[in-house]
C-alpha cells in the first residue's frame, strides 16, 4: 500500500492483491477500462477500494471471453451484465457449431484420406447455409420434373417437399453423407437417370388423375414380395414367377423391367439412404423388395 497515508495502491501493489501482472494492469488502465484516482507525486498511478472491486470485475468478465468494448460498456452502464452475457452465448453458440463442423469435416478428411481439393470441397459443401443446401436439392428436383405434367401428384409432392436438414453439430458421418449426396444431386449422369425415371412416371399416368397410383403399387410389392423372400424364394427361381404375373399381369417383362429399374437401383437407394443419413431420419425400408423385382425381371429379361 502507498505509504502516504490515503490506502490507495499502485500498479505493483494491484498485482501483488490480484494475482494479475503489473503488465495486464497497465494495458488495461493504457485502455481506459481501469481508471486511477490520482497519481503519485512520482507520476504512479494510484487506485482505491473501488478500483480493486472493479479490476476484479473486468477480470472475471475477460476470463468469460467478453472484449474491452462490452467491457467498457458494462463498466459505465450502458448494457447489464445480462444482456451482454446473453449476447456473448449466442456467439459462443455460434463458435461451438463451427467447431463441431470443423471436427467432423477434419474427422471425416482422415478417416477417407482426403486429398486437398476433396478436404477444400468437403469443408465448403458443410459450411453451406440452410438455405443453400436446399436450392442444391430444389433445382435438382425441378430439373426432374419439368414439363412432367403427369407424374403421380402424390410422387411429385413428396419429391418438391424432400430437405436437406444438415444438423448444425454433424457427426462425420453425416458430413460425409452430405458431400456424397451434394455429389450425386449435381452429377448429370445421376440427373438424368431421375429424370428418365419421373418421364416413364408420366407416360404412365394422366394430367390431373387421382394421386397414389404410385405408392398404391409400391405396398402391392411389399405385401407380395417380402413373404416371397422371407419364404426363401429366389429372384431366379421359377417360384417368383407368381409374383411378377401378380404385380405385372401380361406385360411385356423388358418394359416392366426398364420402369422398375429407372426409379428402383443401387443409386437412386444409395441417394434416398444419404437423405435419411443427412436428415437423422429412419433408415428407408423395403430396399431389399424392390432390388429383387428388378433382379426378378432381369433374369427373365437377359439373353
Amino acid at each position: 500500500m502507498n505509504d502516504d497515508g490515503t490506502g490507495l495502491l499502485t500498479i505493483g501493489e494491484l498485482a501483488r492483491a490480484t494475482g494479475l501482472s503489473v503488465r495486464t494492469i497497465r494495458y488495461w488502465s493504457d485502455e481506459g477500462v481501469l481508471t486511477p484516482v490520482t497519481r503519485s507525486p512520482g507520476g504512479y498511478r494510484l487506485y482505491d477500494a473501488q478500483g480493486v472491486a472493479r479490476l476484479e470485475l473486468i477480470r472475471t468478465l475477460r476470463e468469460l471471453g467478453l472484449g474491452l468494448d462490452d467491457v467498457r460498456r458494462v463498466l459505465a452502464g450502458e448494457r447489464t451484465v445480462a444482456q451482454v452475457a446473453a449476447t456473448h452465448v449466442a456467439a459462443l453458440d455460434a463458435q461451438i457449431r463451427s467447431l463441431k463442423v470443423t471436427r467432423a469435416v477434419l474427422s471425416s478428411v482422415a478417416r477417407r484420406d482426403s486429398t486437398a481439393r476433396e478436404m477444400t470441397l468437403m469443408n465448403k459443401l458443410a459450411r453451406l447455409s440452410a438455405a443453400e443446401r436446399q436450392r442444391i436439392m430444389a433445382e435438382f428436383v425441378a430439373e426432374a420434373l419439368q414439363g412432367l405434367d403427369a407424374v403421380d401428384p402424390e410422387v411429385r409432392e413428396r419429391l418438391r417437399a424432400t430437405t436437406v436438414d444438415l444438423a448444425a453439430d454433424p457427426t462425420p458421418e453425416e458430413v460425409d453423407a452430405w458431400v456424397e449426396l451434394a455429389e450425386m444431386l449435381q452429377d448429370p449422369e445421376f440427373r438424368a437417370q431421375m429424370r428418365r425415371a419421373m418421364e416413364l412416371n408420366s407416360a404412365d399416368g394422366a394430367p390431373g388423375e387421382a394421386r397414389g397410383r404410385s405408392l398404391w403399387f409400391a405396398k402391392r410389392l411389399v405385401e407380395l414380395v417380402a413373404p416371397a423372400r422371407a419364404r426363401g424364394i429366389t429372384p431366379e427361381s421359377p417360384e417368383a414367377e407368381p409374383v411378377l404375373s401378380d404385380l405385372f399381369g401380361d406385360a411385356p417383362r423388358a418394359d416392366v423391367l426398364e420402369r422398375m429399374a429407372a426409379g428402383f437401383n443401387e443409386r437412386v437407394a444409395r441417394y434416398r439412404e444419404l437423405i435419411a443419413l443427412v436428415n437423422r431420419a429412419p433408415a428407408p425400408s423395403h430396399a431389399e423388395d424392390f432390388a429383387w423385382v428388378v433382379a426378378a425381371l432381369r433374369a427373365r429379361t437377359d439373353s
